[in-house]
C-alpha cells in the first residue's frame, strides 16, 4: 500500500472514428458501465477517474466548428448512467489545443480536448484532492506499451506515431480505478475478482478499436543517440544533429530505468558504506539521464515548439518521481547516514562538505518522513512539475501572441534607425513584410518604450508586456499560481518548516527570511525616495514640452522621459552610445577580458553539432594550451525561445577519473537580428547583460573541483549571481571600451568625452532600477511567507504594493502572472532577493579592484580566481568571500554604488 490511496488497475484503449462515430461512443460507454458494475460489491470506497482526450485533424476541426464539437462531447459523456457507483461529476475542463505541430513545425492539429473527473461519495468533493491521492503504478504493459512506461494520468495525450498520415484523428479513453482506505481485512477473493474483472474488461475491448501501432509513447532503440554517452572530441559533445524530439519521451523512460538501476546498485551494496562506494558512486550514477536532461533543457528553453510543450508536461512528473525515489530510498539514506556519522578526520574539506550537504539534502527532501508522508510529498512534487511546465508554456504563448504591429511609418518617430530596421526584419521573418513588429519580450519592449514618441503605442506595448499570462483566458496563470503556493506551503509543513521561504533559505547565505526582509526593507525607502526625485524631474520635462498638466507621468512614460532627463542633466543621449555597441565586437571584448584575466584563448569551431543555425561554438584553452571547455553562444530571439538571458551547462567540470572533464557551457540571449549585412546594435543595458551572462559562463569554465555536484555555479543561489554581477564592471573599463566599443560605420573608438559622460551618469535612474527589482523581490518573499490558504495573485500583488508605498509610475520588474523566476520551477522561489544579496558582495568586491587601481590588477584577479571562480561549492560562500576580500562584506558599499545615502 502506498499512502492513503492507490491505483489497482489502469486501462487505456482507443477507438478511431475518422470524425464522430456514435457506435464507438456507445461501445466505450458500455465498457465503462461494465467497469462500474464490477465495482458494485465494494460499495463506495472506490474512485473512478475517467479521462477523454479528443483530437482532430485541422480540416475536420475547422469544418465541424470547434466549440460546437466540444459542447456535443460534453452532452454525450457527462450524463453517463453509472448508478451502481453513485458517480457524480466533479470537474470538466476544456482545452483548446493550438500547440501541436509536426516535426517540421507546421500546424497539425487544431481541435479540442476535454477531461472529466468522476468520484464516488466517499472521496473529497475537490477534484484536486482526487488527483493528488492517486498514485500511478509505473509498470503496466498494455498492448505495445513499452515495459515500464508510466501511463499518463487524468489526460491521455494524442499519439505522436511516426510515418502515419494522420496520427491525431482518434479518441483516447482512460479508466483509472482507485481504492480508498484499503483494509487489510478485505477479502483476497474479492481483490482477485476485481483484478480479474479489470483484465477481462481490457480483453473485451474489440480488436478493431485497438491501434497497437499508435502507442502514445513510441518505442526507442537502445542505441539511439539520446541514450548514449556523448562521443567525439572534447570529451564528447551533445549529438544535436541526431536528436529527434519525438523520441525524447521514450528516451526518458529508458534513461530513468537505467539511472534507477544505478541507484539501486548503490543502495543494495553489501559492502560497508564508504565515501567511495556511496557518495562518490552517487556522483557518477545516471550519466545518460543527466545528459538527456541537458538536451531536453535546451529544447524547453530554446526550441519550445512542436511536441515539446506536451512532452514537458509528461517528463516533468517522471523526473520528480525519480528524484523522490532517490531521496526516499531508505536503504540508500541509511548508507549516506552511516558515511555522514563515520570517521572523517582524514578527508579533504571538500569531501567533508559534500557528505554533509548530501545528508542534509536527503533530510530536507523527506528521507526521515513516514511512508504515507513520503507518498504525499512525491504527489506534491509531481503535481508541481506539471504546474511549472504549464506556467512556462502560458508565458511563452502570450509572448508569441501579443506582438504589436506598426503599419504607419509616422508612428516610428523617435526610434533609432537600427531599432526600426530590426523591427522591420522581425516583421519580415514573421511573414509581414512592409510592417514593423515589436515582439512581446523585454529586449524589444525596453528600447521601444525608451525612444518611441507615440505615447499611445508606448502604452500598448507596455500593457502587452506587463499583462502576460494575466488575461483571464486559456493562458492565464493565476489559478496555477494559487495551486503552486498551496502545494509549496503544504510541502514545507510536511517537512517541518514554518513556510516555504524558511525551507528554501536554510541552505542559502541569507539563512532566514528575517535576514532577507531586513536587507530589502533597508534599501526600499531610499529607492522610493529617489524615484520621487526622478519623477519630479521627468514631470518638469513633460510640462515644459507639452504644457503644464498635459500629461501625468505613467509607467509607459518612465523610460521615455528618463532619457530626456539624462540628456538635460548629463548631456548624455544613449542613442549616441548605441552605434558603438556592436554585438559582435562586444562578444570579442568579453572573450578578450577572459584572456587577460585567466589566460583563456577562444577559437571558433566548425563542424561541432549545434541545435540551431544561430548557435556558434568556441574551443576554450588555457595558457598552457590545455582544453578548458567549450563555449556555445545562442544570441538571437525566435519563436519557441523563452525571453531573457541565461547560462546553461550541458556538462559540468569534474576530476572523478583523475583527469579533468571539460565543461560545456552556453550563453543564451534574445537580441533582435538586424537586417541582412547590418551589424546588430544593442543598448547599454543589453551590453551589461551580455557581460553578466558571460560571468556565469566563466564561473563554469574556471571550475576546478573533483566532484560534479560541487562544480562551477552549483553554489548557494544568493552567491551564484556574485561572479556574474561583478563581471559587468569590466564592460565600462577604458581597456574594453576603447578597443571594442567602436562605431559601426567609421570604426572609430568611443570618444573619451562620451566615456566620461557615461561614468558621470552611472547612478542615474537608480531609483527606477532598484524599485522595480525590489518590488518583485518583496512580493516573492511575502507570497511565500503568507499564511493565507488561498491567495488571489492579482489582489495580493496590488494590496501588498499599496502597503509598501509602491510609486504608481513604476510596475514590478516581473509581475506575478509571468514571474518565471519563482513559478516555472523552485529555483528562485523565495530567492529572487538573491540578486540584491549578491550585489552587496559585488559592490564590495568592485571596491577592491578600485582600490587596486585597475580591474586587471593581477593580484586581485588571482585572489578572485583562487577563492571564488575555481572553487565551486567546495567551501562555504561566506568563507569564500572572506578569503577574497580579507574581511566580511561591507554592506554600505551597495548604497555607495547606487548613489543612495549611506546613513
Amino acid at each position: 500500500m502506498i499512502g492513503e490511496s492507490f491505483i489497482l488497475s489502469q486501462l487505456h484503449f482507443r477507438v478511431s472514428p475518422k470524425v464522430l462515430n456514435r457506435s464507438a461512443e456507445k461501445a466505450a460507454l458500455a465498457d465503462w458501465q461494465k467497469a462500474a458494475a464490477f465495482l458494485e460489491p465494494f460499495g463506495n470506497n472506490f474512485a473512478v477517474i475517467l479521462s477523454l482526450t479528443w483530437s482532430l485533424p485541422c480540416s475536420a476541426a475547422r469544418s465541424m466548428g470547434e466549440k460546437q464539437n466540444a459542447e456535443v462531447i460534453s452532452e454525450r459523456f457527462l450524463c453517463c448512467d453509472v448508478a451502481p457507483l453513485r458517480i457524480s461529476t466533479a470537474k470538466t475542463t476544456f482545452h483548446r489545443d493550438n500547440n501541436s505541430y509536426r516535426q517540421d513545425g507546421s500546424a497539425c492539429v487544431n481541435g479540442w480536448a476535454f477531461a472529466s473527473i468522476f468520484r464516488t461519495d466517499v472521496l473529497s468533493s475537490s477534484p484536486t484532492a482526487v488527483q493528488e491521492n492517486v498514485v500511478t503504478i509505473p509498470r503496466i504493459r498494455l498492448g505495445d506499451q513499452p515495459d515500464g512506461a508510466p501511463l499518463s494520468f487524468a489526460t491521455v495525450g494524442a499519439s505522436r506515431g511516426e510515418g502515419r498520415a494522420n496520427p491525431f484523428d482518434h479518441w483516447h479513453f482512460a479508466l483509472f480505478i482507485a481504492r480508498k482506505e484499503l483494509s487489510m481485512n478485505c477479502s483476497s477473493i474479492r481483490l482477485l475478482r476485481f483484478a480479474w474483472a479489470c483484465f477481462l474488461l481490457f480483453l473485451a475491448t474489440p480488436s478493431s478499436a485497438m491501434h497497437p501501432a499508435d502507442s502514445a509513447t513510441p518505442t526507442i532503440a537502445p542505441d539511439d543517440p539520446l541514450l548514449q554517452v556523448w562521443q567525439g572530441e572534447f570529451g564528447g559533445v551533445p549529438p544535436w544533429d541526431k536528436v529527434q524530439p519525438t523520441r525524447l519521451e521514450p528516451a526518458f523512460i529508458v534513461a530513468i530505468e537505467k539511472a534507477t538501476r544505478d541507484i539501486q546498485a548503490i543502495a543494495n551494496n553489501t559492502e560497508a558504506p564508504t565515501f567511495d562506494n556511496t557518495i562518490a558512486a552517487l556522483e557518477q550514477a545516471g550519466q545518460e539521464l543527466r545528459q538527456l536532461q541537458a538536451i531536453f533543457g535546451v529544447y524547453r528553453s530554446n526550441l519550445n515548439l512542436g511536441p515539446i510543450p506536451q512532452i514537458e508536461q509528461t517528463v516533468g512528473p517522471m523526473l520528480a518521481a525519480y528524484e523522490d525515489s532517490i531521496t526516499q530510498n531508505a536503504a540508500l539514506f541509511a548508507r549516506i547516514e552511516a558515511v555522514y556519522q563515520g570517521e572523517q578526520s582524514d578527508w579533504s574539506p571538500d569531501r567533508v562538505r559534500l557528505v554533509e550537504n548530501r545528508y542534509k539534502q536527503f533530510v530536507r527532501r523527506g528521507a526521515n518522513l513516514a511512508d504515507d508522508e513520503k507518498s504525499r510529498l512525491s504527489a506534491i512534487n509531481k503535481r508541481l512539475a506539471v504546474l511549472f511546465a504549464q506556467f512556462s508554456q502560458n508565458v511563452l504563448a502570450d509572448e508569441a501572441g501579443y506582438i504589436t504591429w506598426i503599419e504607419d511609418s509616422e508612428k516610428l518617430l523617435g526610434l533609432p534607425d537600427s531599432l526600426v530596421a530590426a523591427m522591420a526584419n522581425s516583421a519580415e521573418q514573421q511573414g509581414q513584410p512592409g510592417k514593423w513588429a515589436v515582439r512581446n519580450t523585454r529586449s524589444s519592449m525596453d528600447p521601444f518604450l525608451t525612444y518611441a514618441a507615440d505615447r499611445s503605442l508606448r502604452e500598448q506595448v507596455w500593457r502587452n508586456y506587463y499583462s502576460r499570462a494575466d488575461h483571464d483566458d486559456q493562458h492565464d496563470n493565476k489559478a496555477i499560481i494559487r495551486e503552486i503556493l498551496q502545494l509549496r506551503q503544504e510541502r514545507a509543513k510536511l517537512l517541518g518548516y514554518a513556510t516555504h521561504a524558511h525551507w528554501r533559505l536554510e541552505t542559502e547565505m541569507a539563512k532566514t527570511p528575517e535576514n532577507v526582509m531586513d536587507l530589502l526593507l533597508q534599501i526600499w525607502p531610499k529607492a522610493v525616495a529617489r524615484v520621487a526625485e526622478e519623477v519630479a524631474d521627468m514631470q518638469a520635462v513633460a510640462d515644459k514640452q507639452l504644457g503644464v498638466g498635459a500629461i501625468t507621468i505613467e509607467p509607459w512614460d518612465y523610460r521615455y522621459y528618463a532619457e530626456k532627463v539624462r540628456k538635460a542633466k548629463y548631456d548624455l543621449d544613449m542613442n549616441e552610445v548605441k552605434p558603438y555597441l556592436q554585438l559582435e565586437k562586444l562578444r570579442e571584448g568579453m572573450m578578450w577580458v577572459a584572456e587577460q584575466l585567466y589566460g583563456m584563448q577562444f577559437r571558433e569551431l566548425s563542424g561541432v553539432p549545434v541545435f540551431h543555425p544561430d548557435v556558434r561554438v568556441w574551443e576554450v584553452t588555457g595558457a598552457d594550451d590545455a582544453l578548458v571547455g567549450l563555449f556555445y553562444l545562442d544570441p538571437f530571439a525566435r519563436e519557441g525561445k523563452r525571453s531573457g538571458a541565461w547560462m546553461t551547462a550541458y556538462r559540468v567540470q569534474d576530476r572523478l577519473q583523475s583527469t579533468r572533464t571539460a565543461p560545456l557551457i552556453s550563453n543564451n540571449s534574445n537580441f533582435v537580428k538586424a537586417a541582412k549585412d547590418q551589424p546588430v546594435l544593442i543598448s547599454w543595458d543589453d551590453a551589461t547583460t551580455l557581460f553578466h551572462e558571460f560571468g556565469h559562463a566563466l564561473h563554469g569554465l574556471c571550475s576546478d573541483v573533483e566532484h560534479p555536484s560541487q562544480a562551477g555555479t552549483a553554489v548557494a543561489r544568493d552567491f551564484v549571481e556574485f561572479p556574474s554581477q561583478l563581471k559587468e564592471h569590466w564592460l565600462s573599463t577604458p581597456e574594453v571600451l576603447t578597443r571594442f566599443a567602436v562605431h559601426h560605420e567609421t570604426g572609430e573608438p568611443m570618444p573619451a568625452e562620451l566615456l566620461q559622460k557615461i561614468e558621470k551618469a552611472a547612478t542615474f535612474n537608480q531609483g527606477f532600477a532598484t524599485v522595480e527589482y525590489l518590488a518583485s523581490a518583496l512580493i516573492d518573499m511575502k507570497l511565500h511567507l503568507s499564511a493565507v490558504e488561498t491567495i488571489d495573485p492579482d489582489a495580493f500583488e496590488r494590496d501588498t504594493l499599496s502597503e509598501l508605498g509602491m510609486p504608481p509610475q513604476i510596475v514590478m520588474r516581473h509581475r506575478t502572472p509571468h514571474f518565471a523566476h519563482i513559478f516555472s520551477s523552485d529555483s528562485y522561489s523565495a530567492g529572487y532577493y538573491s540578486y540584491l544579496w549578491a550585489d552587496v558582495l559585488t559592490a564590495d568586491a568592485a571596491e577592491a579592484f578600485d582600490q587596486a587601481g585597475s580591474y586587471f590588477d593581477e593580484e586581485t584577479v588571482q585572489r578572485l580566481y583562487q577563492h571564488v571562480m575555481s572553487v565551486g561549492d567546495t567551501i562555504d560562500p561566506a568563507d569564500s568571500f572572506r578569503l577574497f576580500r580579507g574581511r566580511d562584506v561591507d554592506t554600505s558599499a551597495l548604497l555607495r554604488k547606487r548613489g543612495f545615502p549611506v546613513q
